[in-house]
């Protein structure tokens, strides 16, 4: 309890929403809990991807910079403390040391592919190309990385029990991530669940790309 027993409040209202459920997956996949067991941080250096976090928990904070420890390279981040959020993060699986050691995630099931949006737009990506070996032969795929096998495994069992998609997994060529990927149907399974509305929360550009290069494909277009 605060003072003169009045219980402290947080800066993010704790409610789950499609918003809400979206900016978890942006936490989980380009944010941090520092290890002082207050300071939630997020980092990006999409101006939009900054805005749609703070528009998600609707909070305005301030926007400050950061190195790269990797790149030396400078890039946005936004650094706030709120210890009653920083604890329901930790009680839904996120952790301070996240990035090779996050699993499940406790997404109510409503929220799953909200959740899973803010995954794909904080470290997914959507590529397409036409495939050589067959005339007119139009190829894309949607893909989830991390660097923890336990969190992947945790999307594709998910992805498997909703759509009856299995994917396959991959390495990137450091053996530092693993590569969820899903091709063309299985694939467009997966966005049409996302994107589900066009009103949803979402990073414009790539939405943009998935969408011209589906026209590509007579099949998918309109999708």
């Amino acid at each position: 309890m605060g003072k003169r027993g009045v219980k402290p409040k947080g800066k993010v209202k704790i409610k789950w929403s499609p918003n809400f459920a979206y900016a978890i997956g942006l936490l989980a996949t380009d944010g941090c809990l520092s290890g002082n067991g207050r300071h939630i941080i997020f980092v990006s250096k999409d101006e939009e991807q900054l805005r749609n976090f703070m528009k998600s928990f609707d909070i305005s904070v301030f926007v400050g910079q950061t190195r790269s420890g990797y790149t030396g390279r400078s890039t946005t981040r936004i650094q706030f403390g709120d210890v009653l959020f920083y604890k329901f993060l930790i009680g839904i699986g996120l952790t301070p040391a996240k990035s090779k050691t996050m699993g499940v995630i406790k997404i109510p099931s409503k929220y799953f592919f909200d959740f899973l949006r803010g995954s794909f737009d904080g470290d997914g990506t959507f590529y397409s190309y036409w495939d050589p070996r067959w005339k007119s032969s139009f190829m894309f795929y949607t893909v989830f990385i991390s660097a923890s096998r336990e969190h992947i495994d945790w999307i594709r069992r998910e992805l498997l029990n909703r759509l009856k998609i299995k994917g396959h997994v991959t390495n990137d060529s450091k053996k530092s991530t693993y590569q969820l990927k899903y091709a063309k149907k299985e694939s467009l399974k997966i966005l049409r669940k996302m994107y589900y509305s066009k009103a949803v929360i979402c990073l414009g550009r790539k939405r943009v790309k998935i969408t011209e290069a589906l026209k590509l494909d007579k099949n998918t277009r309109g999708w």
